[in-house]
């Protein structure tokens, strides 16, 4: 047993220190306790208390007789070990019973936690998504998922006392939803409220833990290691407290009894008042921390670290032993007691450079300074003061702005949207898509990148200009692309998704990972022999299409009642004919375009579409008057050579006579 003590706090660790193998006999084991302190001192609260390999949650029943430990996570829906429910990490979910294992399912994305809403059996899942996916255990479905604002959530916790939903994301927001109307009722941001005094801001702050504490509290952790303290009824922090460490908070829980919270990293335990935020104690395990669980109603403490072996911890001032060792209440004050040197907390590493451009060299050598390492240790109080002083100019102000930028450049990084041009979204889209295609093998082998034709400046009209929109209705679209529909039908609903963002200023995630167990379909290969039935199809529909405008256009002409048409003719002119006055005049005041449909409808100009995709226009020249007379007198003259033409078929040839020639 290891003893250390932290502002007069004792704690106990019952898992460090030397272990004695199983084959050592009775008389070996008697011999090593004699000489070694160390294995003379040792608790074995609980035989083997370690796992196979590293473990990321441990938890306790609610009846607290069993302890329990996994990766990713679980949930007990029982007051016991009956009824669990594990996340894993390959998306699956997995239901035990007391017997063992009962049912498997998945979800579409992996996640990261989850939890138990009791009223209405719904389990909520969180992970890497923009959705909360929710399972009702009594319908025994998924329901409507919840979409938040967020591309990511990390974590989620459901309010004991009335029940409201909170989900953490990877912005450094929180989201709290109403269960019954399934709408969102709040957002903290709490990215911009962690930012104190002597934080160090290197990346964005995302929400790494969450816990709610009766009906109106609730505790925040994020991914650069503070710790915020809500009031519900605010989006204000209550107190902010920092561990100094820049590593994310694994867990958050509160000690009701003492008024304490406690928080962990994957290097200390920090317990201190939730009041007014003054460290009550600290622990610093021996492996890296995963997870940290407060045994019920006690003053033990369980760890799941970086290592197979877990940790428990035994701090009397917090509450009694449990039922089950109640003995550590009378063993721990026999036991001798070595405590660990002082943990410095709110305090201020400085070293010898740091104080002379603070102008302090002059309190080296007094209490003000602990000497330590290649350094000091200095009240974090004092150095916020001097740094004030320092900086008349509202240097705590510039600093902040300057982290509210950052946070927000970062926010802005990773929440970009694809921005489509207007014409050809489709093509776009489909341009990009390759374009990335390119930039992986470009960079796994080095391939001289070629321009893209969406940031190329003799392109940019194509994506502009509504004229160069590709119409995918055509016949030639439709026989060159035969299976457009099924290439192109991933690229269509990323689309419509992507417009669904743009509408509401939120990110999407590009590529998904996976489909539900009851979804799931294969995609099977597009051999010559699809190809050409679905080109067969095509044709088809283009022929049945055909077919339904000319009956449509029959109908019309039939349906159609000529009117007469009446003209005024303005004085001084005088009328020669509608085709040489007012014809000519109209297509003097159309457009290039307009001249053209009307000589195809004159017959003059024909517009044909080719199988390949090209235009072939046919002009026929107008003729003049001569031309046309002389035209007319040919015609008549063929026909008089034809009436007056003798037939020669009397004419044959009449057979020799004589002998024939042999």
């Amino acid at each position: 047993m290891q003893v250390s003590s932290l502002n007069e706090v004792k704690i106990y660790s019952l898992s460090c220190g030397k272990s004695l193998p199983e084959w050592l006999s009775d008389r070996k084991k008697r011999a090593l306790q004699k000489k070694d302190v160390d294995v003379r001192r040792r608790i074995e609260l609980i035989q083997d208390f370690e796992m196979p390999t590293v473990c990321t949650t441990i938890k306790v029943s609610k009846d607290g007789q069993y302890i329990l430990a996994t990766v990713v996570t679980f949930e007990t829906l029982s007051d016991d070990y009956s009824k669990i429910v594990f996340l894993h990490n390959d998306r699956y979910i997995e239901f035990h019973s007391q017997s063992g294992f009962y049912y498997k399912t998945r979800i579409p994305k992996f996640g990261r936690d989850f939890s138990y809403h009791y009223p209405s059996c719904d389990l909520y899942f969180v992970g890497a998504s923009s959705e909360v996916y929710r399972l009702n255990l009594e319908q025994g479905r998924y329901l409507n998922p919840l979409q938040t604002d967020a591309a990511e959530n990390n974590v989620c916790d459901i309010n004991s006392v009335h029940g409201l939903f909170a989900t953490g994301t990877i912005e450094g927001r929180v989201e709290c939803w109403d269960p019954r109307t399934r709408g969102r009722v709040g957002v903290l941001d709490c990215a911009l409220s962690s930012v104190t005094a002597d934080s160090e801001i290197n990346s964005l702050p995302t929400i790494s833990a969450l816990k709610f504490n009766g009906a109106l509290t609730m505790a925040v952790g994020t991914s650069t290691g503070q710790v915020l303290l809500y009031d519900l009824r605010s989006d204000k922090p209550l107190l902010v407290k920092d561990h100094q460490y820049g590593l994310p908070i694994k867990s958050v829980h509160f000690q009701d009894s003492l008024d304490l919270i406690l928080s962990a990293d994957s290097r200390i335990i920090k317990m201190w008042n939730k009041n007014s935020g003054k460290i009550f104690t600290s622990l610093e395990p021996e492996h890296d921390l995963n997870d940290v669980c407060l045994y019920p109603s006690s003053g033990m403490l369980l760890t799941a670290n970086e290592a197979p072996k877990m940790g428990i911890y035994y701090i009397p001032v917090l509450g009694p032993a449990p039922r089950w060792c109640s003995f550590l209440d009378n063993l721990t004050e026999e036991l001798e007691e070595n405590p660990e040197s002082t943990v410095y907390d709110d305090y201020k590493f400085v070293t010898k450079k740091d104080l002379e451009n603070l102008g302090l060299t002059h309190l080296i050598g007094s209490p003000f300074l602990r000497a330590y390492m290649h350094g000091f240790f200095m009240d974090i109080r004092l150095y916020h003061k001097v740094k004030l002083m320092l900086n008349p100019f509202a240097y705590e102000e510039y600093r902040k702005d300057k982290i509210r930028q950052k946070i927000e450049e970062t926010r802005a990084q990773r929440v970009q949207l694809k921005k489509l041009p207007k014409v050809n979204k489709e093509l776009a889209l489909k341009l990009i898509e390759e374009e990335e295609e390119k930039q992986k093998s470009t960079w796994k082998k080095k391939v001289k990148s070629l321009p893209n034709i969406l940031t190329d400046d003799r392109f940019k009209v194509m994506f502009e200009n509504p004229d160069f929109q590709v119409d995918e209705e055509s016949e030639e679209f439709r026989l060159l692309n035969p299976l457009v529909s099924k290439i192109s039908e991933k690229r269509k609903k990323k689309l419509r998704l992507l417009e669904q963002q743009e509408l509401h200023g939120k990110e999407e995630e590009e590529e998904p990972e996976g489909k539900p167990s009851d979804a799931e379909s294969s995609e099977s290969s597009d051999d010559e022999k699809d190809w050409v039935a679905e080109v067969r199809k095509q044709r088809r529909l283009l022929q049945q299409e055909e077919k339904v405008k000319r009956q449509e256009q029959l109908r019309e002409d039939q349906q159609t009642v000529l009117k007469p048409q009446f003209y005024e003719i303005k004085a001084g002119e005088e009328f020669r004919s509608f085709k040489d006055s007012a014809t000519k005049q109209k297509l003097m005041n159309k457009t290039l375009e307009d001249r053209l449909k009307l000589e195809a409808k004159n017959g003059t100009l024909s517009v044909s579409d080719t199988t390949v995709g090209s235009k072939q226009l046919t002009f026929t020249l107008k003729k003049s008057e001569q031309q046309k007379k002389q035209q007319e007198a040919e015609k008549l003259h063929r026909q008089e050579r034809k009436a007056v033409r003798r037939s020669a078929g009397h004419l044959r040839s009449r057979p020799r006579r004589g002998r024939p020639f042999h």
